[in-house]
């Protein structure tokens, strides 16, 4: 009766442990699900059928149980991540920069860097060119998150 409840235990603890720590179809897993079937099992075959769904009733009891009181226990939450990102995208002002505009490359565009256009910073983009700081730009089109530039030059 002991290895059956040693193996009903261990069963239980390596499906909550699928459950909350290893989530998805991994060895834990499938090692409580075989560690309860097996003690199931011999609940059946050495104590008869009236034994056997005792066994198979508490086990499952006893996992819906844990389960609750595992969900509702805070101790997961010391365990989650529980981050939150408060970064925010650089988003170009467009009626504040147009096509056509003006402006000067603070970084280098290998194609993408920054530019300074009416005194905004803002990422830019030059497709097909590379261009070093400090060349003067012009804007060729104007989306939301960055611009489209070519060099003056040109």
């Amino acid at each position: 009766m002991a290895i059956i409840i040693i193996l009903i235990l261990v069963g239980l603890f390596l499906l909550i442990l699928e459950f909350f720590v290893f989530p998805g179809v991994s060895i834990a897993g499938i090692g409580g699900i075989i560690s309860i079937g097996v003690a199931v099992y011999l609940g059946y075959s050495n104590f008869g059928s009236t034994a056997g769904h005792i066994i198979l009733a508490s086990t499952i009891t006893s996992f819906i149980v844990l389960l609750i009181f595992a969900l509702k226990s805070n101790i997961w939450k010391k365990l989650s991540l529980n981050t939150a990102v408060t970064s925010q995208i650089e988003t170009v002002e467009q009626e504040l920069i147009k096509v056509g505009d003006k402006g000067i490359t603070i970084t280098r565009l290998n194609p993408i860097g920054k530019a300074r256009v009416n005194d905004l910073e803002m990422e830019a983009q030059c497709p097909g060119n590379f261009l070093d700081q400090q060349t003067e730009i012009e804007v060729v089109k104007v989306f939301k998150t960055y611009i489209v530039v070519k060099p003056l030059n040109q």
